[in-house]
């Protein structure tokens, strides 16, 4: 996607952090921006914060953890501009803990809103971005937890891994239909992920209740956090990916360490079934029409 002007973005969890960064990067590349969030009064006062750096920008309510609700808002979003074409699922939540701790109230939060969501949003918009035949782009927010799974983080890892495989096969997808889709998958920054438990909707137990630790303890999880880098640096990295069609978005290159470690275990591991005695009658059956990569 190349053509940014008087076009419009639709960005979830847009009143803060990433989402507010992504709605400052597009909004300054000359589109509309729609932010959507479970925080009214948030989003109003970062739609107020954009006009006056003369950025169009409107609040909308919605709870990502409920298809309807995004429908609703994609409603009030064509009300405003006409049309959408750029979706950002990026509204998330953090939750982690020690195997057998994490509530199961707290495992259908992260699941609703980090993973569905970003169906919700997808599925609602495709075809609205279809009818109007101008093309377009979905940026999923995942995370360097969907790349690799340190300890403790799996209720997190979980989704951010779904993230990605369902952004790899969409890509495939609504390619050839003019509609482009990254999954961004960034390291630490500065936003108030750690703190997610402060708009807990009442079916996982309200805003009152004990959010569970990410890390060792809060103070660990919040200095992480918040010695990361500046949102909007995340931010006008997505507008350079979307120009350039990028599938996957990274923003720390010292991290790619990591994620090589990872790799070189699995294929290690398939040089380990190459020679595997117990395998020595096994044809490949693998279906190559499947899984031959897309350009």
């Amino acid at each position: 996607m190349k053509d940014f002007k008087g076009r419009t973005a639709f960005v979830t969890g847009g009143a803060s952090g990433l989402g507010l960064s992504m709605a400052r990067a597009f909004g300054r590349a000359g589109m509309n921006v729609v932010l959507a969030d479970i925080d009214m009064s948030a989003a109003k006062a970062a739609a107020e914060q954009l006009a006056s750096e003369q950025i169009k920008a409107v609040p909308v309510h919605c709870d990502v953890s409920e298809r309807g609700a995004l429908r609703e808002a994609a409603l009030e979003a064509i009300a405003a501009f006409g049309k959408v074409h750029v979706v950002c699922n990026n509204a998330g939540v953090a939750v982690g803990g020690p195997i057998g701790t994490v509530r199961e109230r707290d495992w259908d939060r992260i699941i609703d809103v980090n993973l569905k969501s970003v169906v919700y949003g997808t599925e609602v918009f495709v075809p609205l971005i279809k009818s109007h035949g101008e093309g377009g782009h979905f940026v999923n927010t995942a995370s360097m937890a969907g790349m690799i799974s340190p300890p403790g983080l799996e209720p997190y890892c979980a989704t951010k891994y779904a993230v990605v495989a369902m952004s790899e096969g969409w890509h495939g997808q609504l390619a050839p239909i003019n509609i482009g889709v990254s999954v961004l998958c960034p390291g630490f920054v500065r936003t108030r992920i750690h703190e997610s438990g402060r708009a807990r909707q009442d079916k996982y137990g309200g805003i009152g209740d004990v959010d569970p630790g990410v890390a060792a303890t809060r103070e660990q999880a919040a200095q992480s956090v918040l010695s990361g880098i500046d949102p909007d640096i995340v931010g006008n990295r997505v507008l350079e990916a979307v120009k350039n069609g990028e599938l996957y978005i990274f923003t720390h290159p010292a991290m790619k360490a990591f994620a090589e470690m990872r790799f070189q275990a699995i294929l290690a591991a398939f040089d380990t079934a190459a020679a595997s005695p117990a395998l020595a009658s096994v044809k490949d059956h693998a279906p190559v029409t499947l899984l031959t990569p897309k350009p």
